[in-house]
């Protein structure tokens, strides 16, 4: 594969078109995700604290005043715990459906966000901003109304698909040809059944409208995957019903057993952390 995954030392690199990716938080208690170009600087939620975010930004060579916009993918705490800080601190614009929008005013816990910064995102309806184009898709989640996104940079495509408790073939569809993906491997079904949780969240958790088991995080990356495919970040792992080795080890043993033509070794994967950044992707 061609694919390059680098750590990036904080110097701007000039009129190279490349596309960055970087998991700031991925995981159960808290999710934030950088997509950017060297002109345009976006997040994919902000469900960790705002010194966090900014620190991961500052990581990055990038200040919380540069960016573009934060793209909310639906209103839980894990997803926008940060969100008012940010948008207060910057005046930075969030992107977000009309339904999650709503759930986030009604909110409680962010404080209040001045409602000129809401810009509503339409599912399967592109949107500019700057040099990047932002494709919002549909999900099934137990949320007002959630969107996992696609974002392109001239040819470059990275998807940010998390909190669906099922995939179909529009799900399959919309991820197909990205070069990056972030791809939610939320829980191991035996640690789950057999860990603490009360009934009913194991229910909600393995419902349609619930997250991707390891297992079915394998089957869906096994119709999607193709040769240009450069990276898979596995992310939103639970904290108490999965580990970084089995989401690993399970999607890779998906990959190698399904019905394609690949081998888990032909495919840089990794697992994003929850606590830890995750090494910056550069998308030539």
């Amino acid at each position: 594969m061609r694919g390059m995954c680098l750590k990036y030392t904080g110097n701007r690199r000039k009129r190279e078109r490349i596309m960055r990716l970087c998991s700031i938080a991925s995981g159960s208690s808290g999710n934030c995700i950088y997509v950017g170009s060297e002109a345009t600087h976006l997040l994919v939620d902000a469900g960790v604290s705002g010194k966090r975010t900014e620190n991961g930004l500052n990581h990055l060579g990038i200040t919380g005043k540069e960016l573009d916009g934060i793209l909310i993918t639906h209103e839980h705490a894990d997803h926008i715990s940060g969100l008012g800080v940010m948008a207060r601190k910057y005046g930075v614009p969030i992107y977000a459906t009309r339904g999650t929008i709503e759930a986030i005013r009604n909110c409680g816990t962010i404080g209040r966000i001045e409602d000129s910064l809401f810009r509503e995102v339409y599912e399967d309806t592109k949107l500019i901003i700057k040099d990047l184009t932002v494709n919002p898709m549909k999900i099934s989640h137990d949320a007002a109304q959630p969107v996992a996104y696609r974002i392109a940079y001239g040819s470059r495509r990275v998807g940010i698909c998390t909190d669906l408790g099922v995939y179909n073939d529009y799900t399959v569809e919309c991820l197909k040809g990205m070069d990056a993906l972030l791809i939610e491997a939320n829980h191991d079904v035996n640690m789950l059944q057999v860990g603490p949780y009360p009934y009913y969240l194991k229910q909600r958790i393995l419902g349609d409208r619930g997250h991707l088991s390891n297992e079915n995080s394998g089957r869906l990356l096994s119709r999607i995957l193709h040769d240009n495919l450069q990276t898979i970040l596995l992310g939103h792992l639970s904290k108490e019903n999965n580990l970084p080795e089995l989401a690993y080890e399970a999607v890779r043993m998906e990959i190698t057993m399904g019905e394609n033509p690949y081998h888990a070794n032909d495919f840089r994967l990794q697992v994003a952390g929850r606590s830890e950044m995750s090494p910056v992707i550069n998308i030539a």
